[in-house]
Parts: C-alpha cells; structure tokens; sequence
C-alpha cells in the first residue's frame, strides 16, 4: 500500500507541484492551504491519528502557523512524522521546528530532488526503527516494554504512543545499552543534525522517556545522564 503524505502549504503553486511529483513517486497525496483546517485533520480527538504516514508543513500559514499545528498534533497524540518547510532557514529557526516537535526541517528555496530525498530519508527511518522482518521489534527496559514497531510504549498496563524520533532516540539508546552516546552522536542519528548543534530538544525527549522508565523521574536510575558527555541506558 502506497504511503499517505499529507501537503499543509497555502502557496498553491507550490503545493500542486510537490503534490504532482510525489505521486509520480507513487505515494497518495492530500493538500490542505490553512494552519486552522490542518489542526482540525490533525490534532482533532475525533480523528484518526494514523491517518498519514507523513506530513509535509509549512511555517507561515493563515490561521495558525506551522510550529503551533505541530506542537497541538504532538499534544494530542498525533507522533505522524513532520517535515517543515519554511522560509526561515536560520539555524535557530531549524532548532525552534525540532523542538516544536518536527522531525526534519527543509529551508524554502528548496531542489525538489532534496525534497524527495528527504521524504525518503523520514519513512526509511521510520521503517529503520520498526525494524526489519524477523527482526527484534519489541524490548523491556525495567518495567516498561517498546514497541518499536507501533511507535509505542507501555508501562504498568497502559500504553503511551511515541514519535518516530522518541523510538530511534530509545531504540539508539537500547542497542548500546550500558555504553555511553554522546548527545552528538544522537544528534547526527537521530535529528540528522550536526552534532555541534546548540539545542535542549535531546534533553527534553531524555525527559520525558524518564517519565515512562522511571519509578522516580527526578532520581533516574535506568536513563542516566553524563555531565558533559552524553547519555547512558541501563536495562
């Protein structure tokens, strides 16, 4: 079954054009042109949060811009991976998307192959993540176990999705488990940033995977950090 990707842009021009390229690459494609309809499709209680497989969202839109749909999306449980397009292509604004929630960011103008490329790149981790068949697909850290293949985790009887990005960053952790990974490392493998990047969105996914591991989030015992060195999990 083709992937479903979701075009919330309001430059018709543009949209149309990434809309027709992506389905002569085979994928099933809606548009929307407004920040407000694209929370009502996304962030809604009343719909289905599977719905797509991947959104592409712009920043500046009428209604409600990009970083807010995304940051209500995560809020409602929706963890559909995100690839923001915008103008603002400072390395601060890259960081504000990542920590609204996006999980790529493509500055605006963009070579429609890079686009492709980057359209791949996000399912491909996606399927990296879910793992390949015969593959490992599940693991128990304490007494919480990952689903990786769904994107979940369940702790206690009750069951928590997670977004592309919080399962690499646990499935990164888990296949390293009792060894250090430098918040660099996390950053080229999990954000496909440089790691030199100044940002607190590892710190922020470390703590709120915490709230899942942990008896006592507030004195880990499972996910620890190592000042100025990195991360480490202990199974």
């Amino acid at each position: 079954m083709a992937d479903r990707i979701l075009i919330v842009e309001d430059e018709a021009h543009l949209a149309q054009g990434i809309r027709f390229n992506l389905e002569l690459e085979g994928y099933q494609v809606e548009m929307i042109a407004d920040g407000s309809e694209a929370l009502e499709r996304l962030a809604s209680p009343q719909v289905e949060k599977r719905l797509f497989d991947l959104v592409l969202l712009d920043v500046m839109l009428p209604g409600t811009d990009g970083f807010a749909v995304v940051r209500e999306m995560r809020q409602a449980g929706n963890f559909t991976p995100v690839l923001m397009l915008t103008a603002k292509g400072l390395p601060g604004d890259v960081v504000s998307g990542m920590e609204a929630g996006a999980d790529d960011y493509l500055p605006k103008p963009f070579d429609l192959q890079v686009l492709l490329a980057r359209v791949k790149g996000l399912l491909r981790r996606r399927d990296w993540t879910r793992g390949e068949p015969g593959e490992l697909s599940s693991a128990a850290i304490g007494e919480a176990r990952v689903d990786f293949r769904n994107f979940e985790i369940e702790v206690r009887g009750q069951r928590f999705p997670m977004t592309v990005l919080e399962t690499m960053l646990l499935k990164l952790l888990w296949e390293k488990a009792g060894n250090l990974v430098s918040k660099g490392e996390i950053l080229q493998k999990v954000w496909n940033l440089s790691p030199d990047t100044e940002t607190r969105a590892v710190d922020n996914f470390i703590v709120r995977l915490r709230r899942f591991l942990e008896k006592d989030p507030s004195h880990p015992t499972r996910l620890l950090t190592v000042r100025g060195a990195g991360y480490k999990l202990v199974v």
